[in-house]
């Protein structure tokens, strides 16, 4: 019997596993905003930022955007998210949903996700 299939939507966050993982990507289990949206892709995979936990020299970084934690989002500390780490992941990385960001947090790691890839040039 195969397990059941999560419901992972564009706009959560989940705590996700990243390890195993090589030289400076994101380690370990932590939070992650889902970016991927439903129509694209066919396999059980999902595009996803990491959050790391804030600090003051990530002020200089375009490509951090800031998360305030709320009962909406799930954070439990002041967060941001590292669009530059941007990944695909298996969803049998996906441990447990912890929220969801507002539309203009969404929108904002967006762009900066296309900035990070040089869009628009």
């Amino acid at each position: 019997m195969n397990p059941p299939r999560l419901v992972i939507a564009r706009g959560e966050v989940w705590e996700v596993r990243f390890d195993p993982s090589e030289g400076e990507e994101i380690k370990k289990t932590r939070p992650a905003v889902v970016m991927s949206v439903p129509e694209a892709g066919r396999m059980p995979l999902r595009i996803v930022v990491p959050i790391t936990g804030w600090q003051a020299h990530f002020t200089k970084y375009f490509w951090m955007v800031r998360l305030s934690p709320s009962t909406m989002n799930g954070l439990s500390k002041e967060s941001v998210a590292d669009t530059f780490q941007i990944k695909s992941v298996s969803t049998n990385r996906f441990r447990n949903k912890i929220g969801i960001l507002n539309a203009d947090e969404i929108e904002q790691i967006a762009e900066m996700i296309a900035l990070c890839v040089g869009y628009p040039p």
